[in-house]
């Protein structure tokens, strides 16, 4: 197969298997995860992103599209990369409440520019995170207790079907693609760039609050005494993190939509339980809210697992919360509910979450100690079992999962047939296929 013959179709640099540079532009965000890819792709326009599409349906070739890699699965071998890194053009229109988002953006470069006209998109706790790859799986906000998930405030998509020919899909257009893309994942074409609602952000205040492991028990009940009471504009975030070489902590992450004042209230309860070691909270900018976790933003190996949670009863906080936690560096229990819970106006792949918890499961993905922290994960959740929803968002599958495992059957059985009939000869490949 002649992957070199595609640099006769793109002005972006193409890189093959022993070039210079393939393997740094073949790695995804998450380093752990390997992708025996064929070639490399950098468009520069949506052009460039036609040119590629086209040229591997007349190959018989299959795309994966990646603007960072953070929720790379490693199922690309022999498949032509393309990145989209540079298709990164933010238009905000500040009387409607919309910005037009590039491909390549992420949450960071959308929240600066929304931030200034006093508005915000619905981003995750990473301000790294491409936005597209987020919406296309679902997207499980600070703010979605307020708002709903991401991909439910995608107003149009434009994107490159599987012939290679731009369209705009919208509710009006195509309204099973575009059911599709909200949620549904990247299997059925490629996005170049999004229409997103955005919100009013009259204020925020929130910010990280650590105290030391000892203290886990008396953090957590305050933490479910705080979700109980929550407004929806309030997003609390429950973590235990114990880094190699370093002492255990608890925590509890916070973000309030609204007055700061209201904000600072509500946390209150907090300080009641003194001993902190650290307390970030404060009144931010919406550009800073990907500071809360303070995430790495540079490339890392991580293995992560998540699962939605029915409840906090006994079982589960006789395992997380009294537990070790080693080797796992953290888990983390993430409050939904609110807007999570109400169906979209215009129903969308990734409907409403019923469930009013979500779990996260993080291990380094170092060579030694991937074996324990997959036994652990796996351990954890097996254990859970009875108290795990039947399905779980897209953003949140992992190395090893399926797609099935993100719908009910219903739904994947309309997925199934919309990639049969929109991408026959298997053009696109996500990074969790549905046809997997």
């Amino acid at each position: 197969m002649r992957y070199e013959d595609v640099r006769e179709v793109v002005r972006g640099r193409v890189l093959l298997v022993g070039d210079a540079g393939f393997e740094a532009a073949a790695t995804p965000w998450n380093v752990t995860v390997a992708q025996p890819v064929a070639a490399v792709v950098e468009a520069v326009d949506a052009a460039d992103v036609a040119a590629v599409v086209g040229y591997a349906r007349r190959a018989g070739l299959t795309v994966a599209t990646q603007p960072t890699g953070h929720g790379a699965s490693g199922d690309v071998d022999g498949v032509i990369l393309l990145r989209t890194g540079r298709l990164d053009a933010i238009e905000i229109d500040a009387e409607r409440r919309v910005a037009r988002v590039g491909a390549g953006a992420n949450w960071a470069q959308v929240q600066a520019a929304a931030g200034a006209h006093g508005l915000t998109g619905l981003p995750g706790s990473s301000a790294v995170v491409g936005v597209t790859g987020y919406v296309l799986g679902g997207g499980l906000s600070w703010f979605g207790r307020a708002h709903g998930l991401a991909s439910d405030a995608v107003r149009a998509f434009e994107i490159v079907d599987a012939d290679g020919i731009a369209a705009r899909v919208d509710p009006g257009t195509d309204p099973e693609m575009f059911w599709a893309l909200r949620g549904g994942g990247g299997d059925f074409a490629i996005v170049t760039a999004l229409e997103l609602d955005l919100f009013a952000a009259p204020g925020l205040y929130g910010g990280r609050v650590l105290w030391p492991g000892d203290r886990t028990r008396d953090v957590f009940d305050a933490f479910v005494a705080l979700t109980a009471a929550a407004p929806d504009a309030l997003s609390l975030w429950f973590q235990r993190v114990e880094f190699p070489d370093a002492p255990p902590m608890v925590g509890i992450d916070s973000a309030y939509l609204g007055d700061p004042a209201e904000g600072k209230s509500l946390l209150a309860a907090l300080d009641t339980l003194g001993g902190a070691v650290l307390d970030t909270r404060g009144v931010l900018p919406v550009a800073s809210v990907g500071d809360i976790c303070a995430e790495p933003t540079d490339p890392s190996p991580a293995l992560c697992r998540g699962a939605l949670l029915t409840d906090l009863g006994s079982t589960v906080t006789d395992l997380l919360i009294d537990g070790p936690i080693a080797p796992l560096t953290v888990i983390q229990i993430r409050h939904l509910g609110g807007a999570f819970a109400e169906p979209a106006a215009v129903t969308g792949a990734r409907g409403p979450i019923a469930e009013p918890f979500v779990l996260n499961l993080l291990g380094l993905g170092l060579p030694h100690l991937t074996d324990a922290v997959l036994a652990r994960q796996r351990e954890i959740l097996g254990a859970l079992r009875a108290h795990i929803g039947a399905t779980k968002p897209l953003t949140f599958l992992a190395l090893g999962e399926r797609a099935a495992e993100a719908f009910d059957e219903t739904t994947l059985a309309h997925l199934r047939e919309l990639k049969r009939v929109r991408d026959p000869h298997n053009v696109f490949r996500s990074n969790f296929p549905v046809l997997g």
